[in-house]
């Protein structure tokens, strides 16, 4: 198992903004999103899509795949130290080993 989590790609698209001089109200105009749904995906709160990874990629010139492959790896990272999903995974392998 890994020891830590992956870096969700909101956090890159936030230090990206910041080197950048731009603040998150004047992207959200920009790239017409709500704020709100912006700053939820630089604080990690909210996926990044491929139609917003597409967005990004016009916007700043970011690779989507490099942010949807982020979000892919931390989204099964996430998944895999849910208690109720490992509980599940182990009733599974149990289950499948005695076949």
């Amino acid at each position: 198992m890994e020891t830590r989590i992956p870096t969700h790609p909101g956090e890159v698209l936030k230090e990206e903004l910041e080197s950048r001089n731009i603040s998150q109200k004047q992207f959200a105009e920009l790239i017409n999103m709500p704020r709100t749904k912006l700053n939820e995906i630089l604080n990690g709160k909210r996926s990044v899509s491929a139609d917003f990874a597409v967005m990004i990629e016009a916007a700043l010139g970011i690779n989507p795949d490099l942010l949807i492959n982020m979000q892919n790896r931390y989204n099964m990272s996430v998944a895999r130290r849910k208690p109720s999903l490992l509980t599940k995974l182990n009733d599974i392998r149990r289950a499948c080993a005695a076949l």
